[in-house]
């Protein structure tokens, strides 16, 4: 997976009923837009993520 900050970032419930979580890439930390990302989340909560299989870009 690869991006630039700015894109925004969809984690899906990793369970049956568990919400999705939506937040903008701020800063992009690995190689050639590679991970880590650091991500704002729209609930305000900021992380750094590492993505998994439950990971998708939204599209512009």
């Amino acid at each position: 997976m690869e991006t630039t900050a700015g894109q925004r970032i969809v984690i899906r419930g990793s369970s049956v009923g568990a919400p999705e979580r939506h937040g903008e890439i701020l800063e992009v930390r690995g190689n050639e837009g590679g991970p880590p990302y650091f991500v704002r989340f729209d609930d305000g909560h900021e992380s750094l993520v590492y993505p998994g299989p439950d990971c998708v870009l939204e599209h512009a």
